[in-house]
């Protein structure tokens, strides 16, 4: 059972199934949800499928919204999926200036000669070199992570010091290739929650540190991103660049930062990743995680522990943590 937490907005979207059946894609409006399979022209079964016509939908889902004469059922008799199976995953790192300066400090070498507050101060002049630079730092994620917003999250037996990274996610509307920050906007059809789980322990090659980053082993088992619950249209959402993002673990308040932080904002992250790839319908752009991860507690996920995400006006996600061979 979803718990119900009210979107902003008259309606958002997801992907929803009965207690055992087929998933299809809803709107969701007043702790109500309608299938669109057989609402929408086209019949679609997927929300991936509305978004590929998401200009064409989104006056019908307008008027949807306030229809009573559809077949509404409860949102809490149903199961909440992931609200889009994208096929691309564009993840972002060091997108928060403090989240950076504190990962610098926790991973700092025993012998690094600097003083703490001259590490943050190199850090930082770093971080408004690559801003004027516009140079984010950008990376692929597999779609076989992605999880719901309900599901449990199994830590692999090999994972040792899995960490949480809650973050704000853009969903595209529609293809876009080498596009400006001005037009940007235009291809986004919405946001929803992420948590980026990382395997802080897999992030660096031990046996060849010259490759650097391993994000595969680190970032890609199965269900280490939970998302959703919703898609949030993006006229629902008034400033993407202003919007509180907070994680709890086991009630206590881990992660509590504006997207005002990010060093660059949504706009930037989507036309950044469009100038080498491809953007297509469904697809995330995960614009990066808020300082509080578990490396700046000194607290890595455990067997058991539940992690609460939540982004203004998204809703809010409850996953538990349980460990594989548990």
């Amino acid at each position: 059972m979803a718990p119900l937490a009210q979107p902003a907005g008259p309606f958002a979207l997801g992907t929803f199934s009965a207690l055992s059946g087929p998933s299809f894609p809803g709107l969701v409006a007043d702790g109500r949800v309608a299938d669109l399979s057989g609402c929408l022209d086209g019949a679609p079964r997927t929300l991936r499928e509305v978004l590929e016509r998401w200009e064409h939908h989104l006056p019908a889902l307008h008027t949807l919204a306030g229809d009573a004469a559809l077949d509404w059922r409860d949102l809490e008799e149903l199961r909440v999926h992931a609200p889009v199976e994208p096929r691309q995953v564009f993840q972002s790192g060091a997108n928060y200036r403090r989240h950076v300066i504190d990962l610098e400090i926790a991973h700092r070498a025993p012998d690094d000669p600097r003083t703490v507050e001259e590490a943050r101060a190199e850090v930082a002049e770093l971080m408004d070199r690559r801003a004027a630079e516009d140079l984010p730092y950008v990376f692929i994620g597999l779609p076989s992570a992605i999880t719901g917003p309900y599901d449990d999250v199994v830590l692999p037996s090999w994972a040792e010091k899995p960490d949480w990274e809650l973050e704000l996610a853009a969903v595209i509307a529609k293809p876009a290739h080498g596009i400006a920050v001005e037009e940007a906007m235009e291809y986004v059809a919405g946001y929803t929650i992420a948590n980026d789980l990382t395997d802080r322990a897999g992030v660096f090659r031990r046996d060849m540190p010259a490759i650097g980053t391993d994000w595969l082993r680190s970032k890609n088992a199965p269900g280490f991103t939970p998302l959703g619950p919703y898609l949030v249209p993006a006229e629902f959402v008034a400033d993407p660049d202003d919007l509180r993002v907070t994680l709890k673990l086991n009630g206590e308040t881990m992660q509590d930062e504006s997207t005002k932080d990010m060093i660059f904002n949504v706009a930037r992250m989507v036309a950044y990743a469009s100038r080498t790839a491809r953007l297509l319908p469904g697809d995330l752009v995960l614009t990066g995680s808020p300082a509080g991860n578990g490396m700046h507690w000194g607290r890595l996920l455990r067997d058991g522990d539940v992690m609460e995400g939540a982004i203004t006006g998204l809703g809010v996600q409850r996953t538990r943590c349980v460990k594989e061979d548990a």
